[in-house]
């Protein structure tokens, strides 16, 4: 079973690194670079056994919190031509925030089953 999170691990953390890459041409692209930065360093120390507890429950809080800020006010789906380019922008940016507000809770689960 182990195996399986490390891989888990590996995938997310090039799915973050490719998430860096693709933010060049973003408005604000610091902010993602930060962003999914954190998430990268946060899936190669739960590679490497090195990820606390605490750190995992704080980051699936602050990703959490960062969904609902950016959740745009009207959700119209996350492809250009379907509505208005700002909600479609948040939308993607939202549910980004999301998917790694969830992959922080598989962490922080996997962290706190093998303390026991």
């Amino acid at each position: 079973m182990k195996a399986v999170f490390k891989v888990l691990a590996l995938i997310f953390t090039a799915w973050f690194v490719y998430s860096i890459v693709v933010q060049a041409n973003d408005v604000d692209p610091m902010l993602w670079y930060v962003i999914y930065g954190v998430a990268a360093l946060a899936s190669i120390l739960f590679l490497v056994d090195k990820l606390p507890y605490l750190a995992a429950v704080v980051l699936f809080v602050a990703y959490i919190v960062g969904t609902l800020v950016f959740w745009p006010e009207k959700f119209e789906g996350i492809t250009i031509g379907e509505g208005d380019i700002k909600n479609i922008e948040e939308g993607r940016e939202a549910l980004g925030l999301a998917i790694t507000a969830v992959i922080l809770l598989i962490y922080a689960l996997r962290l706190k089953a093998t303390k026991k």
